[in-house]
């Protein structure tokens, strides 16, 4: 039986890179399994940002932690599904510590800037964190101190997208994902990838 656990062993034949990346996926899927077990009391506790009192340590952790929760599996799945396609590539080209540090900015700086500027709404979801993947994803491919023209078209199509959507009615935070794609752009700059060249 053991012999048969061996060779079943999925480390054998399976790659498990990409531990930020997994990890955000495993806390993400977590924080949807709390919200069905709780009837969203979970979420609203710890995964959603909203005007709240500044004396409960909560508020200061819904600023990072509501970028975990999700209303519902569907929302979930399409954050998902383009995070996983994003996310092990940033983490190859940045490294594990550093896009671990991203997500913690664009989660801290999406989550007060959607109290400051829509204060009547409650946001959650990863797609802050997608957009800053899609924008930081243009500018991992740069070799140099050059600003990849790629860069410009992905953030004027995605972000221009985003602008005009704000003025449609939905559910949907073009906010979160403004700030997200601005935060990914500020990375790009900020942040060579390991093999670009620091010269012009």
């Amino acid at each position: 039986m053991k012999k048969f656990w061996q060779k079943i062993d999925p480390r054998k034949w399976m790659e498990f890179s990409s531990p930020v990346t997994l990890s955000f996926l495993a806390l993400s899927a977590l924080a949807l399994l709390l919200h069905a077990l709780t009837g969203g009391g979970s979420t609203r506790a710890l995964f959603s940002v909203y005007r709240s009192s500044m004396m409960s340590p909560l508020f200061y952790l819904r600023l990072f932690l509501h970028v975990l929760g999700h209303a519902d599996f569907t929302h979930f799945a399409n954050n998902m599904a383009m995070f996983l396609l994003l996310s092990p590539m940033v983490e190859s080209r940045y490294g594990s510590g550093r896009l671990a540090l991203m997500f913690l900015i664009t989660a801290l700086i999406s989550g007060a800037l959607n109290l400051l500027l829509s204060p009547g709404t409650v946001s959650l979801g990863a797609s802050g964190i997608v957009f800053m993947l899609i924008l930081l994803s243009a500018a991992s491919t740069r070799k140099s101190s050059k600003i990849p023209l790629t860069l410009v078209l992905v953030a004027l199509i995605y972000l221009g997208q985003e602008v005009v959507n704000m003025f449609a009615k939905d559910n949907i935070s073009q906010l979160a994902h403004i700030i997200g794609g601005l935060c990914g752009v500020g990375f790009g700059l900020a942040f060579p990838p390991k093999d670009a060249k620091t010269g012009a």
